[in-house]
């Protein structure tokens, strides 16, 4: 997902999102040791969304302390 996607989401739809993938890269993972994932670069997609998401709310914390000072 391309971060100005997720830009455009609130931070409910964000902590959703980033439930989501943690879910998925749990069975990723699972899928690895099991010798049944086909597609390795997933793992790799899916650890940059959530590097993402994690990033724009960070991003969105620091905004809001930086407006109550």
């Amino acid at each position: 997902m391309n971060a100005s996607q997720l830009r455009t989401l609130d931070n409910a739809a964000l902590q959703k999102q980033l439930d989501d993938l943690y879910q998925e890269l749990f069975n990723l993972r699972f899928q690895r040791a099991a010798k049944q994932l086909k597609n390795l670069n997933r793992l790799t997609e899916v650890k940059r969304d959530i590097a993402r998401i994690k990033t724009i709310l960070r991003e969105r914390q620091l905004a809001q302390e930086r407006v109550a000072q």
